[in-house]
């Protein structure tokens, strides 16, 4: 590239030169692929790569901002334990705790901190990339090493408000208020069904948190790049290719705010997979040659029939739009089943329900594609879409099944097959009626949520299980008796059909809660009394969109970290400037 390019941005954005029109013209019938899948040294060929080369994309000037999650914590009190807590000893984390009951209005609190029923902790979670004010994060919970309690079995989270932590000389000094958390602590069971010293004083509560603003997320400029102009005709050149309904207003989704940072909105579409949302914004061309388009989708096109160049071949024909539909289409015809899943992942994302059947068949047999591929699927909110992870139900694979299952309710929770039942406040319940070996499924993190593959979960003769510290489980032929004694309380019992399911509806009716249900399940599964397989947490690495969150945003991006705020044009950074 020239040096006066180089040195000019905004001629860089918008400037050409002629050597590479006329190269275009002879580019006409490529037969290899550029880059790394080009083979033959021809001139048509090499033309083609240095008209890709040419390209200038969004990521060659801006980095990703906002996408690593936060983590935000606080000293909590936890009550309800059966003479397992203890009295903290003195420390900041104690007058932490001891300021915000007080402030709470808590009379005597060092008498309550006294108490054997009651324990200290320091409970954290992490704000994810996009989210929004009110939605749920899960809250993880333990004992400081220095306290006495030996359990947090049976324990409730006290309400408790969480805030970004610093260190600022010696001492530790807390920031704005971004959280808030409470619920019945889940303490982790193990494979044997018992729990380690260590496994008892840690916990955590599904869901317990509740964000309490927002995080954008954006693009900041490279150094050399930053300028007003600059920032705007970035944003003019992803909002030609990206629109949101914005506060009821269509709109583009990029907002300029200062010359070194454009705030993003995020479509619908990629709600659940902003790492593909980012990579594809930084595959937007903002300099295509003259007459250039048609030959670099000849090249992409190219790209796209080897495994090795289809996955980025594939990104940058999604940030194309609809206009590479046809090229993407031709490639689900590829005998290579990496080519295909690309192909199928980009359509997804472009509206296409044609590829659902290829996602389902890469979150089949492509174990690595699995979470992006459902994560796709869940996107193609159409009968192909939901017919094709629907067949996923009945796979033998756990993680398949589950993710399948979560796909589902994430495009519509109100689908007759995945509704289920809440169970008042303590966790959802869903029963599938599906083909397959039998599987319940449980969650340690999301939401509090109990998931039964098939209708046929039998309890065997003979169990007798806990759930809780005050309701037991008893199993004598095909009846369970589930019975809860408190003291100071009449007796509660209840006789059931001895399935798995029954069982855990009753034990919440009689007031037990999430973490006294997943106990009796796995009390029940360590002692051979479920005939069911019971899984924890069977997602395909992560099914939440972001399988790739910490991956590089664009194989051209540039590289600045991600600081807490976004960058202010006005602020002299120093060393924490992210170039």
């Amino acid at each position: 590239m020239p040096a006066d390019r180089q040195s000019s941005p905004s001629r860089s954005l918008f400037g050409s030169t002629v050597a590479v029109a006329i190269v275009v013209v002879v580019a006409v019938v490529p037969t290899g692929c550029a880059g790394p899948a080009i083979r033959s040294q021809s001139p048509e060929l090499e033309a083609l790569s240095q008209l890709e080369a040419d390209t200038k994309l969004v990521g060659d000037y801006t980095a990703p901002w906002g996408l690593n999650a936060k983590r935000i914590e606080r000293a909590a009190l936890v009550t309800g334990l059966a003479d397992t807590g203890s009295d903290p000893p003195p420390g900041p984390q104690r007058q932490t705790l001891l300021a915000d009951m007080q402030s709470r209005g808590v009379i005597e609190p060092n008498s309550l901190l006294a108490s054997q029923s009651t324990s200290l902790t320091w409970i954290h979670g992490y704000l994810p990339p996009g989210v929004r004010k009110g939605d749920r994060f899960d809250v993880f919970v333990e004992v400081p090493p220095d306290n006495d309690t030996s359990s947090l079995a049976g324990g409730w989270l006290m309400e408790t408000r969480l805030t970004e932590m610093a260190v600022i000389g010696n001492t530790i000094r807390d920031g704005h208020e971004l959280g808030v958390a409470e619920g019945p602590l889940l303490v982790d069971p193990v494979s044997g069904g018992t729990l380690d010293s260590k496994s008892k004083i840690r916990a955590r509560v599904p869901g317990g948190g509740v964000a309490l603003t927002d995080r954008d997320l954006g693009l900041v400029l490279a150094a050399e790049h930053r300028s007003f102009a600059m920032s705007k005709r970035l944003g003019d050149w992803i909002n030609r290719r990206f629109h949101a309904v914005i506060k009821g207003v269509k709109r583009g989704v990029a907002n300029p705010q200062t010359d070194r940072y454009i705030e993003l909105e995020v479509p619908p579409t990629y709600r659940h997979n902003l790492a593909r949302y980012i990579r594809v914004v930084q595959s937007i061309a903002v300099i295509e040659p003259s007459g250039g388009r048609h030959a670099r989708m000849q090249l992409l096109a190219r790209q796209l029939e080897d495994p090795v160049t289809a996955p980025i071949a594939a990104l940058r024909l999604e940030a194309i739009g609809k206009e590479a539909i046809p090229t993407l289409r031709t490639a689900l015809d590829s005998k290579d089943a990496e080519i295909r899943f690309a192909a199928a992942e980009a359509l997804a994302y472009l509206g296409e329900s044609v590829a659902a059947s290829h996602l389902a068949e890469a979150a089949n047999n492509l174990r690595s594609a699995r979470p992006v591929a459902l994560a796709a699927l869940s996107v193609l909110d159409d009968a192909n879409g939901v017919d094709s992870l629907q067949s996923l139900l009945s796979s033998r694979s756990a993680e398949t099944r589950y993710g399948a299952f979560r796909a589902l309710w994430r495009m519509d929770p109100e689908l007759p097959l995945v509704r289920g039942d809440q169970l008042g406040d303590a966790c959802s319940i869903h029963v599938l009626d599906v083909d397959g070996p039998p599987l319940v499924h449980v969650t340690r993190s999301h939401r509090p949520e109990i998931v039964f593959f098939g209708t046929d979960h039998d309890v065997a003769d003979g169990l007798r299980a806990e759930a809780g510290g005050s309701i037991v489980v008893v199993v004598e032929g095909d009846v369970a008796t589930v019975s809860r004694f408190m003291p100071g309380q009449s007796d509660q019992q209840a006789e059931v059909p001895a399935t798995a399911e029954r069982i855990v509806r009753s034990i919440i009716e009689l007031g037990g809660t999430y973490p006294d249900a997943v106990q009796f399940l796995q009390q029940a599964s360590a002692a051979r009394g479920l005939t069911s397989r019971l899984a924890f947490d069977a997602l395909p690495d992560e099914l939440d969109g972001r399988p790739s969150i910490h991956q590089e945003a664009s194989t051209r991006s540039r590289d600045i970290p991600d600081d807490a705020d976004p960058p202010a044009a006005d602020v002299d950074r120093g060393a924490d400037d992210p170039e």
